[in-house]
């Protein structure tokens, strides 16, 4: 067993790499090892393009391995696929190439692939195990694992609060809180989820980019709450330098056919029933456009709004140094501490909803 988690230790490296360039797909690694050593490996480097078995089984030919294949062991960090998609499925490659054994982290829920994969390649005659760090995995793949089986994306609530607890003061007017490298994190924080979003008070007063300036990476999609299509045009949310989805009562565009679209400039509509649970309607129209993960950052009632519904996963909560004497009060964070850390002057606290 000690073995088999060095393998895979290395296939959940592998997978990290993907990270911010894969969704709706999950993150995904693999290693092809034949007595005790690599024979080739590769992950998942984006949506629509090969899988990480494809890369490892290219890998293992391009350094002359092929013929050790039905000798080796695969090592993949999810349930190799059994449907046909963008891609071919990754089961029937790993059965073509007549691996003699692979080894899985996690199980897909996927019901397109939920266990066939497993039996493919079972019948197929290659030994199978499972569950192999898979912890790790779950950790790994949370978005993904949330909106599978959860039918909703991943919310992560973020905000920066004074010293003595406020997020900006009573009149609207924003207050740097946050030092340079805090701004870092949260733009490389930014580039590894779908989509980002505040609220009408937070859109009209601060009139954010919500893009990535100091990170390389994507930009996530712009989500803003606007009930009644009141936002001034010329607010940067609607620059058409990335997509915008404006959630109101009132107007709903269709939905994209592929989650690629959403790399093209645009402004999309979603309507919720000011009658039913509008965070409940937010998070299910999300999940209809395939998008896997939002990063929540404010203002204050929008953060609590998802901290009452009780759909939210993660708090990551700045504490600066900087006093206001009165203002507007920061949310109180809830669930289990995770952890902490300094980032410059600053405190970042996270907390898990479970």
């Amino acid at each position: 067993m000690e073995t088999h988690n060095q393998w895979m230790e290395r296939a959940l490296q592998l997978a990290e790499y993907g990270r911010g360039a894969v969704s709706p797909n999950p993150m995904v690694g693999c290693v092809i090892v034949h007595e005790g050593r690599i024979i080739g490996e590769g992950w998942h480097r984006g949506y629509g393009g090969p899988h990480a078995e494809v890369r490892a089984i290219e890998d293992a030919d391009a350094k002359g391995n092929s013929h050790l294949l039905p000798q080796a062991t695969a090592y993949v960090t999810l349930e190799p696929c059994s449907h046909t998609g963008k891609t071919p499925p990754c089961a029937d490659l790993l059965v073509s190439r007549q691996l003699k054994k692979v080894v899985i982290c996690n199980d897909d829920p996927n019901p397109l692939v939920s266990g066939r994969g497993i039996r493919r390649m079972r019948e197929a005659g290659i030994e199978v195990e499972c569950h192999v760090l898979e912890a790790r995995g779950l950790e790994l793949n949370k978005r993904f694992f949330t909106a599978m089986t959860l039918k909703r994306p991943y919310v992560i609530l973020k905000w920066a609060e004074t010293a003595d607890g406020f997020l900006g003061y009573e009149t609207g007017n924003p207050v740097q809180i946050s030092g340079a490298l805090s701004g870092m994190r949260v733009h490389q924080w930014r580039t590894e989820e779908d989509a980002i979003m505040v609220g009408y008070k937070t859109a009209l007063m601060d009139n954010p980019r919500l893009n990535v300036r100091y990170w390389a990476g994507t930009n996530p999609v712009r989500i803003v709450t606007d009930r009644r299509l009141q936002l001034p045009p010329q607010l940067h949310l609607f620059d058409n330098s990335q997509s915008t989805v404006v959630v109101n009562y009132d107007r709903e565009t269709a939905l994209p056919a592929d989650p690629e679209r959403y790399a093209l400039p645009s402004t999309a509509y979603l309507k919720i029933d000011k009658e039913g649970d509008e965070i409940a309607q937010l998070l299910e129209g999300l999940h209809l456009r395939k998008i896997q993960s939002v990063l929540v950052e404010g203002g204050a009632a929008v953060i609590n709004a998802f901290l009452e519904s009780g759909l939210w996963d993660e708090i990551r909560r700045c504490q600066g140094t900087i006093i206001i004497g009165k203002g507007v009060a920061a949310p109180v964070p809830r669930g289990l501490f995770k952890g902490s850390e300094q980032i410059g002057h600053d405190l970042w606290t996270c907390y898990n909803r479970i």
